[in-house]
């Protein structure tokens, strides 16, 4: 028997639930843009579209955005190869993909911007302004910066609650970790979206609890880093040896001078000011070593060369490491 209450349910049912489910979807970060299209750009986006989310994929240089579709491409043909994932997946992946020139198209109606600009602060902030100005007001901002701390860049937007740190690391199909850091009023809403949404991209992220410059990994990697520069820069080992003592002992393919020719030298120069910056310590200043190669134009894997040449560098030959 159908009683009159429960026709009053039904019937108070019926008016909420369109209003309770375009909470859900407003709830949940669907579609993502990544605004900057270098190397993690490209590898962020490749990361949220392989699992599904749409993406708009911005860079303010044509060549760029060019460049990322076909690191994108080749990266996904290769999964193909490898047997990871099938064609009919690749060529999905890649229709989730929106490589964008216009920032305001970019970043329309999307959950999550992602910043992925060069690691200098003044720029950060710059962009951080003009996406205040362009996102809807319940879009959540982001910086991937590996040095820069949110709390520096927060106060050029007008939604402080909804702005944090996203650090990744490259190729985070392998690494598959990513720091979350909050600035001085990040909302524990913001970081569960958040969070939830770096579970769906099949990141594991890691929450930093108190303001790091360098976050987790990076404070050690920034130790291993800076002291790696020195012994060379002081004339106590050959950055080959310094790679070649790593490499050994921990069995990787590469060593610090090899994955600092990955990240690009002059990120590697960038990242290292912004430690002296705050520092102030004669020893974080960047040594003369990585300033000529900067200063020459080496600046690693992107260029062809830096401590070592590409696309077939020294370690990568079984002779580096035989007596």
């Amino acid at each position: 028997m159908v009683t009159l209450p429960y026709l009053f349910l039904c019937a108070w049912c019926s008016r909420l639930l369109p209003q309770l489910g375009l909470k859900l979807a407003m709830d949940g970060i669907e579609r993502v843009c990544v605004f900057g299209a270098g190397t993690l750009g490209w590898q962020i986006a490749l990361q949220c579209a392989s699992h599904e989310h749409p993406v708009n994929l911005y860079d303010i240089s044509q060549e760029a955005l060019k460049k990322a579709e076909q690191h994108i491409t080749s990266e996904l043909e290769s999964w193909v190869e490898a047997g990871s994932i099938s064609a009919e997946a690749k060529e999905s992946a890649i229709r989730r993909i929106r490589f964008e020139p216009d920032p305001k198209k970019a970043v329309k109606t999307v959950g999550l911007v992602i910043e992925a600009v060069p690691e200098k602060l003044d720029l950060k902030r710059r962009v951080f302004e003009e996406l205040d100005a362009v996102c809807d007001a319940d879009t959540i901002i982001s910086t991937n910066s590996s040095s820069i701390r949110v709390s520096l860049i927060e106060d050029a937007t007008k939604r402080r609650d909804q702005v944090l740190n996203t650090h990744f690391y490259s190729n985070p199909w392998r690494s598959r970790i990513v720091e979350l850091m909050r600035g001085h009023m990040t909302s524990d809403e913001t970081m569960t979206h958040v969070g939830g949404f770096m579970r769906s991209i099949g990141m594991l992220p890691l929450v930093v609890r108190k303001e790091s410059t360098g976050f987790i990994f990076n404070r050690v990697w920034r130790a291993v880093k800076r002291e790696c520069l020195h012994l060379v820069d002081d004339g106590v080992a050959s950055y080959e040896d310094v790679d070649r003592a790593w490499m050994s002992y921990y069995g990787t393919k590469m060593g610090p001078f090899g994955l600092m020719d990955k990240v690009g030298l002059d990120v590697v120069r960038d990242i290292e000011n912004v430690y002296y910056g705050e520092s102030r310590d004669p020893r974080d200043v960047p040594p003369r070593l990585l300033l000529e190669k900067v200063e020459r134009g080496e600046l690693g894997v992107k260029t062809g060369r830096g401590f070592y040449s590409y696309p077939n560098p020294a370690f990568l030959d079984p002779s580096f490491l035989e007596p």
